[in-house]
């Protein structure tokens, strides 16, 4: 049986001869955003609410990577070295390959579609796969995003080919490498730097990040999430499933009555996001840029000939899980 941080505070109680009684619990939460960012205040709404339940329960956020690197969090999520953690999912693309359809271009139409998805039998699938590594989803989200160019406009394929370019999942990466660009991986919380030392040209990241890390002073144009939006990322909060399992009843009560309110703060926030980042962005006096529908086809007619075809050749059931997602309208 593996060890989990959590039950420390609670041996500690056994040992007090507090046996047979509700132990306290501490539970250690990692993300990589900045404490102004929706993310965290996804997370934050969790810790206040269980706090406010008074069930012998604290949740302990580091920010800002603080405690394990952006893209370093699943695997110790998955072994018990950490109990909470929000996280684009497919940052672990590379140990569960069926995590990147979680950022496939063009697979989510908009945010209430992304609603849908989140209690749908494709999610119930991926949901399977966490099992398996001893995660499950607390609150689910999705969040829309575009591109920035640091001198030019992005709107479609033939507008990044020779950038230096950063998408945050493999299924995108393919797809921009499939229209030219040259691929930079990296977590958002590095973007910043790259884009002001010359390393990146162009980037592909969540409304929310180009705000909370200022991507606006280092670009000359903006294209947002509109009326079509190609980028829509699967960004949940997970927590240990063994953690969460050796908390007494309140205290999972608790954290599920918290959840339940964050994620309808989640949906609401982030449909708020886009908007809110043009405001941003033409206020730092950047160029605002539209993708028409027929640039958005032109977008998904690559991804379906690159990413979408490397995905079902590449994954175990790809093309069931694949066929799951599109089905739901």
């Amino acid at each position: 049986m593996k060890f989990k941080f959590s039950a420390a505070v609670a041996a500690v109680a056994l040992t007090a001869g507090l046996a047979g009684s509700a132990s306290a619990a501490e539970l250690r939460l990692s993300h990589q955003w900045s404490t102004s960012d929706v993310r965290h205040q996804v997370a934050q709404i969790v810790a206040d609410e269980v706090a406010a339940a008074n069930v012998d329960l604290e949740i302990k956020i580091f920010a800002s990577g603080s405690l394990f690197k952006a893209r370093e969090q699943y695997r110790p999520l998955s072994r018990g070295q950490l109990d909470m953690t929000v996280l684009p999912l497919s940052y672990a693309g590379g140990e569960r390959p069926e995590y990147n359809l979680t950022l496939m271009p063009g697979l989510v139409k908009n945010h209430d579609h992304a609603a849908r998805l989140n209690y749908s039998p494709f999610m119930d699938e991926i949901q399977k796969i966490m099992a398996e590594d001893d995660v499950m989803v607390l609150v689910h989200g999705y969040l829309a995003g575009g591109f920035v160019g640091v001198d030019r406009c992005i709107t479609k394929p033939e507008d990044v080919a020779g950038l230096q370019t950063r998408a945050a999942g493999k299924a995108f990466e393919e797809m921009l490498a499939a229209a030219g660009a040259s691929i930079a991986s990296m977590a958002s919380s590095e973007i910043y730097n790259a884009m002001q030392t010359g390393v990146l040209q162009a980037v592909n990241t969540s409304s929310s990040s180009f705000v909370s890390y200022r991507i606006y002073e280092q670009v000359k144009c903006y294209t947002p999430a509109g009326d079509v939006a190609l980028w829509f990322m699967y960004q949940p909060l997970l927590m240990n499933k063994s953690t969460y399992e050796s908390l007494n009843d309140a205290q999972r009560a608790a954290l599920d009555a918290a959840a339940k309110k964050a994620e309808a703060y989640y949906l609401d926030e982030a449909k708020k996001e886009d908007a809110a980042s043009v405001e941003v962005f033409e206020k730092a006096g950047v160029e605002i840029a539209k993708m028409t529908q027929e640039e958005f086809n032109a977008w998904r007619d690559l991804a379906k000939a690159s990413s979408y075809k490397s995905f079902v050749e590449s994954v175990e059931d790809g093309q069931k899980l694949l066929d799951m997602a599109l089905a739901v309208e």
